[in-house]
C-alpha cells in the first residue's frame, strides 16, 4: 500500500519508518511462528496469506472517543472537532480515556519514545506531530473495537492504514516493540494474536478477573480467526442490527502518523445513541453534514443504578451511579459525560468524593461498568 509521505512531517515519516524497518528485522522468525500454529491448528500458510490480504483490503482503522468529553479549554470534544476540522492527539487536547493527562515524562511518553526510535522526540518536534491512537477493526462489533476508549468512534478510510503502524495490545505492553507491525507486514502482530489464542489468555473463559474475550470472542481459535476474518469482505452492516463485542482489553492497536482530517480521511462516523436527542448530538449530525460523511447509530448501553455492581471495577461504582443519576435513574454514556463535565465546570460539587484525579478515573471506571454489563437500550435512533 503507497504511503502518502508529502502528508508527514520528517518526525512521522522516521517514526513509521523505524517500526517498518524493526518489523521487516522480525518478519522472518514471526512468519515462522505463525506457520507453526497453523499447521497445529491443520491451516496452511496460504489460507493465512489469504487472511492478510483480506486485512490489508478491507480492515479499517478506527478511533474511539467520548464527544462529550471537555479538553483544555473545557470545548467539548464534538464542538472542537466542529471547529478544527481535525482529530487531534492527546497531548494536544490533554484527554485520555486511558492514562491520565499525556505530558513530557509522563508513561505514554515513554513509551512513544521506545516504540517510535525516539522520532518524536528530536529538537523542534511539536505536540501536534504526535500519532493518533485507534485500533485495527478485525471483527465488526455495534460499539466498536475497543469500546473502552469511547463510546462513539470513527472508521478511518482505507488510505490512512499505509502511515499507521500496530502492535498486538497497548503500546504500554512492554511487549509492544516487538509485537508490531505495518499494513504490509502484518506478520509480527498475528504471531503475538496467535500466540495468546493457542496459549489460552483471554480466548476462552474462563478469563482473569475483569477481562473480557481476545478480540470481543468466546473460545476463539485459529481456525475461527481465519473464518471472521473473511467476513471483513462483506459490506459493513448498519451498526444498529450487529452484536456489542463489549472489548475492554486485547485490540491491535493502531498509530495514526500524520493528520487526520475530517474532510479528507473520515469514512463513516458511529455515535452511541444517547447522545441522539442532546445538544452534543447536533453536533455529530453536523459533523456528518458539513464533512460528507454518513452518521450511524449503534445500539448503546443502560445500565440501572441497581444494578451497577461493586465488585467489577470498584465497590465504590454504585454510590457513584447513584449521586449522578439518582437512586432509580439510568446510567448511559451521556449521563457519565454530564457527570465529568461538572467536574471540570463546577468542582467544589465534588470536593466530598474524591480528588479530581481520583474522580476522573472513578468516571472512566463507571464507563467500563456500563460497557460490560450494560444493555442494549430499548429504542432505535434515526439520523
Amino acid at each position: 500500500m503507497s504511503i502518502p509521505w508529502h502528508r508527514l512531517s520528517p518526525a512521522q515519516c522516521a517514526a513509521l519508518q523505524h517500526v517498518a524497518a524493526r518489523a521487516g528485522q522480525q518478519r522472518a522468525q514471526a512468519r515462522a511462528r505463525v506457520i507453526q500454529i497453523l499447521r497445529g491448528s491443520d491451516h496452511s500458510p496460504a489460507e493465512y496469506d489469504t487472511a492478510l490480504e483480506t486485512i490489508r483490503a478491507h480492515a479499517r482503522v478506527v478511533v474511539h472517543f467520548h464527544p462529550d468529553r471537555l479538553n483544555r479549554q473545557h470545548v467539548p470534544v464534538a464542538q472542537a472537532l466542529l471547529a478544527d476540522a481535525v482529530y487531534r492527539n492527546q497531548f494536544e487536547t490533554g484527554l485520555s480515556t486511558g492514562g491520565l493527562f499525556p505530558s513530557a515524562d509522563s508513561p505514554r511518553d515513554v513509551w512513544e519514545r521506545e516504540l517510535f526510535g525516539g522520532a518524536y522526540h528530536t529538537e523542534g518536534v511539536s505536540d501536534r506531530e504526535r500519532p493518533k491512537y485507534g485500533a485495527l477493526e478485525l471483527i465488526r462489533f455495534a460499539d466498536g473495537p475497543i469500546p473502552r476508549f469511547g463510546s462513539c468512534y470513527f472508521v478511518l478510510r482505507p488510505t490512512v492504514s499505509s502511515r499507521t503502524s500496530f502492535t498486538f495490545a497497548g503500546s504500554e505492553d512492554p511487549r509492544a516493540p516487538w509485537r508490531l507491525g505495518t499494513i504490509d507486514n502484518m506478520d509480527g502482530v498475528m504471531a503475538a494474536l496467535m500466540d495468546e489464542i493457542e496459549a489460552g489468555g483471554l480466548a476462552a473463559p474462563p478469563w482473569p478477573p475483569f477481562s473480557t474475550p481476545t478480540l470481543g470472542i468466546a473460545n476463539l481459535t485459529v481456525a475461527r480467526l481465519l473464518d471472521v476474518l473473511g467476513a471483513l469482505a462483506a459490506p459493513r452492516p448498519d451498526p444498529a442490527a450487529l452484536a456489542a463485542g463489549r472489548v475492554l482489553d486485547t485490540q491491535i492497536e493502531a498509530q495514526v502518523h500524520g493528520p487526520l482530517e475530517l474532510q479528507e480521511d473520515i469514512e463513516l462516523l458511529v455515535a452511541d445513541p444517547s447522545f441522539a436527542t442532546t445538544t452534543t448530538g447536533n453536533d455529530l449530525r453536523a459533523l456528518a453534514a458539513r464533512f460528507d460523511f454518513p452518521l450511524r447509530w449503534h445500539q448503546g448501553f443502560e445500565l440501572a443504578v441497581r444494578e451497577v455492581p461493586g465488585d467489577f471495577r470498584g465497590p465504590h461504582l454504585p454510590r457513584l451511579a447513584r449521586r449522578i443519576a439518582g437512586d432509580g435513574g439510568i446510567v448511559n454514556a451521556a449521563v457519565i459525560g454530564a457527570a465529568e463535565a461538572t467536574l471540570h465546570r463546577e468542582p467544589e460539587r465534588w470536593r466530598d468524593w474524591a480528588t479530581h484525579v481520583e474522580t476522573l478515573q472513578h468516571l472512566k471506571q463507571l464507563w467500563h461498568v456500563l460497557v460490560h454489563h450494560g444493555s442494549r437500550r430499548a429504542s432505535s435512533v434515526g439520523a
